[in-house]
């Protein structure tokens, strides 16, 4: 993990703009930044980054008590900020992948942009499918396109959704080049890659871990690959491809929509 200084770590950082810190741990990471300025502007960017993608899916949520994550591992204990009662009271009751259409409350949002950390297996676990398999000429998937409603018959029974859709993206200008069953955490997941005229491709990760107890929604960050996951549930969807953030919202916000809730 990468260390910021030798008593503040990136990971107290991130969890500090999270908002997951209180009392002493949050007053110690506060006077720290107050001498290292430029640490300060990262926090201060975090935030803002997090406020925008708020605004931007701002009218998509709406809260389910009993969500979870699949991004963190079981040891880890979510620790969401007084403040987001105050706050969902006076902004929203509604997300998108704030987020997509969804089912967070506004804890969720006040998850700023997060550089991958290493406790994060699931963007990980997206981004190394994108890379193996979307520069695949010959079988970059197990089922073409033409067999979709099998796809999704399979895939769901595999992944216990049995009313698992795939989702249509050619409003956004990607069609659908087929799917593939692969392990995600340990257990069995679903990848659908998509396609436009240029060839620019995109993968949409389906899995599934009921014993995770966090709620996230991110971008992760990868050389040239962007990934943008969240929570549903017990199943996490991610969105990754070397695509514009603004394309990459969208697609989730149109898979959201698409996907069983």
């Amino acid at each position: 993990m990468t260390e910021i200084n030798p008593t503040v770590a990136e990971a107290d950082l991130h969890a500090f703009a999270d908002g997951q810190l209180e009392g002493n741990e949050r007053s110690r990471i506060e006077a720290w930044l107050k001498e290292n300025p430029d640490a300060a502007l990262q926090v201060s960017e975090w935030q803002a980054q997090n406020a925008g993608i708020r605004a931007i899916f701002a009218g998509y949520e709406r809260q389910n008590k009993t969500d979870i994550a699949l991004v963190a591992p079981p040891h880890r204990k979510a620790a969401w900020p007084r403040r987001a009662a105050v706050a969902a009271a006076a902004m929203i009751a509604a997300f998108g992948f704030g987020v997509i259409s969804g089912q967070y409350g506004l804890a969720l949002f006040e998850k700023p942009e997060l550089q991958l950390a290493e406790f994060e297996t699931f963007p990980k676990e997206a981004q190394n499918a994108f890379l193996v398999y979307a520069g695949e000429v010959r079988h970059p998937v197990e089922v073409f396109a033409n067999e979709e409603d099998h796809l999704a018959t399979w895939l769901g029974k595999r992944l216990a959704i049995p009313d698992l859709k795939v989702p249509n993206l050619q409003t956004l200008g990607f069609h659908l080049v087929g799917g593939r069953l692969l392990p995600v955490d340990g257990k069995p997941g679903a990848m659908f890659m998509y396609e436009d005229q240029g060839g620019e491709r995109l993968t949409v990760l389906v899995g599934r871990n009921a014993a995770n107890r966090t709620t996230s929604f991110r971008f992760a960050s990868a050389d040239s690959v962007e990934t943008f996951y969240w929570i549903d549930g017990e199943l996490g969807y991610a969105v990754t491809g070397e695509i514009s953030r603004d394309m990459l919202r969208k697609v989730a916000e149109e898979c959201y929509k698409q996907f069983p809730s």
